[in-house]
Parts: structure tokens; sequence; C-alpha cells
């Protein structure tokens, strides 16, 4: 009786020790096709014959590529805020050939800083610092000049100067991390000075050849123009908006570095598996800064390295941004111990699938099936 008690006592601690939760039942396959059903029962729930594409990856393989509503596997989304993950992952290039130091000022290359309003009542700003969104400045430019704000993508680097005069500061620098686009604006043109190349030409030359992401533009062009899922912007009690995300296709202003690049899922899973170190174009130092914290004060669950939010909790350490446009939103995200990843793109700003909380939500999942 003793030995039969005993017996069951030790089947009790042994299932114990590590219970099976719903989650770790399911197979990678279950729960990926779980999530793209109920991406799918989303969409047509919104029902505003929206454009929906995704593509989640494992390690350097794409597990899975979908495309619903209007949209098919060549559709073109704008990918907004992700566009400074490229930003990150350039002045990591840079700096891997020994062209910058992350502590250098801006003023050193780009002496339009010093237009700033109060420029002179802080200490100079550094790369880092604008990298790491703790320059201090302002979200946005205050300058209500038409060109700044939607000037021709042509001479976003003029409207930039320009809107940089225009530009405050909200704290000291390095004290705190303040979200600011102007800052990777600013971040952009000064990396284009470090390189002595436009922007744009370095992105394509650095990262897009290379990484052969051939429907990834700054400006899509005219033979690409019947595959670029059609913008509607506003909200589900607005009267949709189409002609702003079609005004912003040439019309930017100085957002370029900080949200001016369109692409697919396909193409931005090739950059993903960038950032996990499987390709050639950064060494494993810069990938191990970008996906390590950089900001100087620690945020409840989520950080920031060089253009990519991080985010850990519940046993998951992410690496990726969200991006959001007049008519387009998208997510970028990626697990780096499990190294799952998902890229979801829509052609509207509201709705159903909250793109960060599936996404989080997608990959705790795939994470426990390793």
């Amino acid at each position: 009786m003793k030995r039969i008690l005993s017996l069951t006592l030790a089947l009790v601690l042994f299932n114990c020790k590590e219970p099976i939760t719903g989650d770790a039942k399911q197979t990678q396959n279950d729960i990926i096709e779980k999530f793209t059903d109920l991406v799918n029962s989303d969409l047509k729930d919104d029902n505003i014959g929206g454009s929906f594409s995704l593509a989640i990856i494992h390690k350097d393989s794409i597990l899975v590529s979908k495309s619903y509503g209007k949209a098919d596997l060549n559709t073109i989304f704008r990918i907004g805020s992700i566009s400074k993950s490229f930003t990150g992952f350039l002045m990591m290039q840079l700096l891997q050939d020994g062209m910058l130091d992350l502590n250098d000022p801006v003023e050193k290359y780009l002496p339009e800083i010093k237009s700033l309003v109060d420029y002179g009542a802080y200490p100079p700003i550094t790369l880092k610092q604008l990298a790491t969104h703790t320059s201090g400045l302002e979200r946005e430019s205050r300058s209500r000049d038409e060109k700044v704000r939607f000037g021709n993508i042509n001479e976003w680097e003029n409207n930039l100067v320009k809107a940089i005069s225009e530009t405050s500061f909200r704290s000291k620098p390095g004290e705190r991390f303040g979200y600011s686009n102007i800052g990777f604006a600013i971040l952009g043109l000064t990396l284009s000075k470090v390189a002595g190349k436009p922007y744009i030409e370095l992105v394509q030359e650095n990262i897009f050849k290379p990484l052969a992401m051939n429907n990834t533009y700054f400006k899509v062009p005219e033979n690409q123009r019947e595959n670029l899922a059609k913008g509607m912007a506003g909200g589900p009690t607005a009267e949709l908006d189409y002609e702003r995300p079609k005004r912003e296709q040439h019309e930017v202003g100085y957002r370029i570095p900080n949200g001016g690049i369109y692409s697919t899922p396909g193409d931005m899973a090739k950059f993903m598996k960038a950032c996990m170190g499987y390709s050639d174009i950064l060494n494993e130092s810069g990938i191990e800064k970008l996906q390590t914290t950089q900001t100087p004060t620690t945020r409840l669950r989520s950080n920031y390295s060089f253009g990519f939010d991080l985010y850990s909790d519940q046993g998951i350490n992410t690496v990726g941004h969200a991006g959001s446009n007049a008519g387009y939103a998208a997510h970028f995200e990626y697990e780096k111990d499990s190294e799952y990843g998902v890229i979801l793109m829509r052609n509207y700003n509201f709705g159903n699938t909250n793109l960060d909380l599936r996404s989080n939500s997608l990959l705790r999942k795939l994470s426990v099936t390793e």
C-alpha cells in the first residue's frame, strides 16, 4: 500500500512540475492556421473592402505567406515607422565600416542642426541620441509651411533643413526617452553626410539590393502602381479618405528616414532574417546592438535600441517596430530566442485586428512550441 501511495505521489509531483498549457499542446501549424483564420475573419468583419497581407517566418525560412481581401502576394503597402528600423540598421552598417562613432555630435556632420530653437542651451545632440529617441527633440517640427509638411519627396532634405529651424526641445538630450519623428529624419540626413551619398541611395545600395528586396521602394514606380494597395485613411465612424494616402506617394515633407518606405511582407521577411543575423550585410556585433536596450531609463516591459522596439514579458523577448501612415498600418516583430517572426500589412488604419497585440500573442504561442 505504501509503495502504491509513493508511486501515485511521485506521478502527481512529476505532472505538477511542468504543467502543460493549452497553448503548449498546439502544434506550430495549428497555431498559425488559427491565427490566419482570425485575421481573415477580422478583415471580413471590418467590411470596407480592405487588403491584408502577412508573412510568418522561423529562422531563415518563411512558414507562411498569405493575402486576403483585395490583396495578393505582390501587393505593396506603406510600412510607416518601420522605416526607422532601416535607418537604425544603416547606422550600424556605417559603424561597422568605421565611418562614425555613436557618440559623435550631429553637428560634426550636419551643422544645420545648430538652427534648432534653443540649441545653445543644451549639450550637443549625438548620433546615438537621435537613434534611440533620447535627443530631447519634439515629436515633429512646429512648422506650418505646407512644403515642410507635404513637400515633394525629391525635396525632402531641403524641407527637413527648413523644419529644423522651427523645432525645439522638450527635455535635455540623453535624459529620457521621447519619441521623435523629426529626430529620425535628422538622423537619416546626417548618415547621408557621413557616407557622402543621398540617404535613399544608401539604403537601396546597403540593404534593398543585397537582400534582393525587389518590391521595396521610397517612391513606387509607375510600372508597380497597379500593385500598390489603395490606402484608406480615416476611422470607423469617419468617411474614408482616399486622397491623402494617394497624395503622400509624392508629397511627404521630411518624412523619408522616419516613415517613407513601401514594401511587401515577402520583402520584409528578407529584412527580418537579416536582422536575426541570417545575412552578411551586418556583423554579429551590430546585430547584438540592435537587440540590446540602448535607452537610459527602463520602461515597463518595453525599451528601444537603434530603430527597434524591444519588448520583454512572460518569457518572450521581441524585437521590431510598428508603422502607421494615412491609409496604411503595418507591424514587424520577431522573438529573438525562438526566432519566430511575423509581418502584418493593411491598407487602413483601424479594424478588429490590433496588429501589435495579435503579433505579440502569436509569437508567445509559437515560442512555446520550441
